[in-house]
């Protein structure tokens, strides 16, 4: 899983009808696609002045935080909206695959759903353990630039802006609650103790001031730590603990928040830029759930004595032969496969990014975490990070270990993301920027399928934990929509997942509370893999022996994060060019 903030032409000719096109105004409308473009990405970097600090963005300031005031927040909704209207009057370039065209197609789409989105009014009502504030923003200060002292001053101005962003935190929410908004008490009761962890020595927060090697800055960050910070954080701890769970709703479905009707197939269409309708996720799902319980048994039979699914599933979890014994076997073992990935990417890929990517064990306030890769920085200087779940070895089981490894790293979201970051000019700076769950996710679990192409499951327990793996993006269609338009209790998506997935019962436990206060999030991965794996199939029906796995892939990658119907534009493209060729 990418973590929840934002990240991902073809021929020479395309390339110079891209480059003619942008230099032409439009007669009608007086701007350019690239020029609206251009402000757009000048002014998300100050909505958003993180998004430097993530991407390593050369020659930009580290000082700000977003401002999560309301106010802030409608004036930045009306300006998204003067920048669809007038894209909506210039329309979609007809060049499929051209600059213009990648850069509108991504841009209105991200636009338009965010529109449609604000029914949802999350601002007022995500504070659970996984979309609190503090998920995210913690890890700014992880990568916060100190290389001179200017950079000192950005990062201690940065630092002093927490405390005012933690306490309108709480202003939102507590108007959220007036207005009828809340997230459900299960998933927010954790919040206190998670948050608290922030106040430790090893609090990132603190642990910048010792990275800084100085010891006027260090005493400067404990300052601001221990007299704005620390007070703010265990406000908005005991608010939750003493206000907002006695006020938070006991219904899991978002439809028990005000519009949440109109609320889930509006975030369906945010991460995956498709529109199916609920039932339509659900029957997929089921669908997918018996192809791939179909594929399980076949291997059960073969390897494992014909054992049936679910006893082995709940087996790989408890039984010692299966799982690890410390958390420092878990972190080494994905070190291990993570070389060997590495070594196998040239056989299936031409493009290949710069950076590299690092595994590390989750920080302890963010323990209950499942998986997660922070972005490298544009140049590829700076590597990414896959953070891991270490919690409770014993019962972590090596099964699905490296399935989520390829997911994340290599060839999933970091070789996706990596590259795109690394496009340059190819594309208008903002696609490099842009991201989307159903392309980005869908890629991601594609690779999942690819890594077994490659051999890079050696066993058939690690083959099993992929089958697992699938079958639990396949239940997440099952489970999302069954919560949140079904009346599904957190009990029957609990058991469902673990009947038709070998994941530990505390990262299920953990994953079904995410799926309950990130509502159609988790759609997004499966709904996006079967699209690519679909256009796959296609590509290599209609080209035969031409057919390039190698260029199928450029295909998919060169253009950033594409929406998914992008994707199916600028694949069938190619395909029909060739067929023109042959």
């Amino acid at each position: 899983m990418l973590n929840r903030h934002s990240a991902l032409n073809t021929a020479i000719f395309l390339s110079f009808l891209a480059m003619s096109s942008c230099a032409i105004k439009n007669q009608d409308h007086g701007r350019t696609i690239e020029d609206i473009a251009d402000e757009i990405l000048e002014a998300t970097m100050l909505r958003y002045p993180s998004t430097p600090t993530f991407y390593s963005i050369k020659n930009s300031r580290h000082d700000q935080l977003f401002d999560n005031s309301l106010s802030s927040m409608q004036q930045w909704q009306d300006r998204e909206d003067q920048w669809l209207d007038e894209l909506n009057a210039i329309g979609e370039p007809k060049e499929i695959g051209s600059r213009d065209w990648v850069t509108f197609g991504i841009v209105q789409e991200n636009l338009a759903a965010s529109r449609d989105a604000r029914v949802c009014r999350k601002e007022l009502w995500e504070t659970s353990t996984t979309t609190a504030w503090y998920t995210g923003l913690p890890f700014i200060f992880d990568i916060q630039p100190l290389d001179s002292t200017e950079l000192k001053e950005q990062a201690l101005h940065r630092l002093s802006q927490v405390s005012r962003f933690i306490d309108i935190e709480i202003e939102n929410l507590k108007y959220g609650l007036s207005e009828g908004y809340s997230s459900p008490k299960i998933t927010v009761e954790a919040v206190p103790s998670e948050v608290r962890i922030l106040l430790e020595p090893s609090s990132p927060f603190l642990s910048m001031g010792e990275r800084g090697e100085d010891e006027d800055f260090n005493d400067q960050v404990k300052r601001i730590f221990n007299d704005e910070i620390a007070p703010a954080i265990i406000r908005y701890a005991n608010f939750i603990e003493s206000d907002y769970l006695s006020q938070a709703r006991d219904e899991i479905s978002i439809s028990f928040n005000p519009n949440g009707s109109k609320c889930y197939p509006a975030l369906v269409r945010s991460y995956a830029t498709i529109q199916p309708s609920a039932d339509q996720i659900h029957n997929l799902g089921l669908q997918q759930i018996a192809n791939i319980r179909s594929e399980m048994s076949i291997l059960l039979d073969k390897h494992f004595d014909g054992e049936s699914i679910e006893s082995f599933l709940r087996r790989i979890n408890t039984d010692k032969e299966f799982t690890f014994r410390s958390e420092k076997e878990v972190v080494q073992y994905s070190r291990d496969a993570l070389k060997a990935a590495q070594d196998k990417m040239s056989q299936v890929f031409r493009l290949k990014p710069k950076a590299g990517v690092l595994i590390k064990p989750y920080p302890e306030y963010a323990a209950s975490g499942v998986g997660e890769y922070h972005s490298s920085s544009e140049d590829g200087t700076r590597p990414g990070i896959f953070y891991i779940a270490v919690k409770d070895p014993e019962k972590r089981s090596r099964a699905s270990q490296l399935s989520t490894l390829y997911h994340e790293t290599y060839p999933g979201h970091h070789m996706q993301g990596a590259i795109a970051l690394e496009l340059g000019n190819r594309v208008h700076p903002l696609v490099r920027y842009t991201y989307n769950d159903g392309y980005s996710e869908g890629w991601a679990l594609y690779s999942e399928r690819l890594a077994e192409e490659l051999g890079l499951y050696k066993t058939p327990l690690e083959l099993m934990g992929m089958l697992s793996d699938q079958a639990a993006r396949a239940a997440r269609l099952v489970v999302d929509s069954g919560i949140h338009s079904k009346g599904w209790t957190r009990q029957q998506a609990v058991d469902y997942m673990l009947n038709n997935t070998g994941w530990a019962e505390v990262d299920i436990q953990s994953d079904i509370n995410r799926y309950i206060s990130w509502p159609a999030q988790a759609n997004a991965y499966m709904l996006g893999m079967l699209q690519l794996r679909n256009l796959r199939i296609y590509s290599e029906k209609e080209l035969g022996d031409k057919f390039d796995i190698r260029l199928f892939h450029d295909r998919l990658l060169e253009n950033g994060s594409m929406t998914l119907p992008m994707t199916n534009q600028a694949v069938i493209r190619w395909v029909t060019s060739l067929q023109v060729q042959q």
